[in-house]
């Protein structure tokens, strides 16, 4: 099992794709065993689900006209992106959709894939894949309606890089939802000195606050990359509950969701202007 682990870590860290992080990828590593205890290591993503599984699914409903009844996501094609083991991919996938979720490390989409087998409608509804987003980007352009990736921007090596592969891989008119921790002196006391040194809700070590995302820096990302940000939500756990609630303040954790422009949508004002001095040069071209 240790030449496994040495094995897998040794695959792991030889690659360098731009957009994962391989301090991250050995933190979590550690912990891959550990995804469906409920009351463990990541009980806090586990009651997450009570607020932005039906986030998501009451976005989506909202934006649609087809509704099925008993499987509302019927029919859309969603990527979990650092799906880990599995905890946000099994719920929306019992909602109807068509749900691909990614992680780098094997060990997570091992864990996943075992448990998603206990259940044969899940089994059939989604397929786990160790890959990087930026893998997917070859093989998958333009091919998921919705893009979730709740609690990874935060680890990700590049975020530019990450928000740019999201767009590609991405239908036009396409929804994205992100859920993260905001970068604020709030965010450092309770995220990391109560959550993880004091509390222990989350492994100490799980975050690093220099990596912590502004909803004003995501959005302006999110925007020059040809997305119009909907909605962002503030988020808050109570410790004492375990639960999650929405709040108005987004000085913690917050959620957001973002939409492609539609087809032909340029990508970004510089891309839009470019477009249109190549056409005003052929249009001369053409005349002359």
């Amino acid at each position: 099992q240790l030449s496994l682990f040495r094995l897998t870590a040794k695959r792991l860290f030889s690659t360098s794709h731009s957009s994962v992080d391989p301090k991250e990828m050995k933190k979590f590593q550690l912990l891959a065993h550990k995804w469906w205890d409920e009351e463990g290591d990541y009980a806090a993503l586990h009651s997450m689900n009570d607020i932005r599984v039906p986030f998501i699914r009451d976005t989506l409903l909202n934006m649609s006209s087809n509704y099925h009844l008993g499987s509302p996501l019927s029919g859309i094609k969603i990527l979990d992106v650092g799906c880990g083991g599995g905890l946000l991919s099994e719920p929306l996938g019992r909602l109807g959709a068509s749900v691909t979720g990614i992680d780098p490390l094997e060990d997570n989409i091992r864990t996943a894939d075992q448990h998603k087998s206990f259940d044969p409608v899940l089994a059939k509804r989604i397929q786990y894949k160790s890959s990087s987003l930026d893998e997917m980007v070859e093989e998958c352009m333009e091919t998921f309606d919705v893009i979730v990736a709740s609690e990874v921007v935060e680890h990700v090596a590049d975020l530019e890089t990450f928000i740019k592969c999201c767009s590609q891989v991405l239908k036009p008119e396409g929804s994205l939802f992100i859920t993260t921790i905001n970068k604020t002196q709030l965010s450092y006391i309770l995220g990391i000195v109560v959550a993880e040194k004091i509390a222990g809700i989350v492994p100490e070590g799980t975050h690093e606050w220099e990596k912590f995302v502004p909803p004003e820096e995501l959005q302006r990302l999110l925007e020059s990359h040809g997305f119009s940000v909907q909605a962002v939500n503030g988020m808050l756990y109570n410790p004492l509950t375990g639960s999650w609630s929405w709040m108005e303040s987004t000085s913690i954790n917050y959620a957001m969701h973002a939409v492609k422009s539609g087809a032909g949508g340029p990508s970004s004002a510089t891309e839009s202007l470019s477009e249109m001095e190549s056409e005003q040069r052929s249009a001369t071209a053409g005349t002359s």
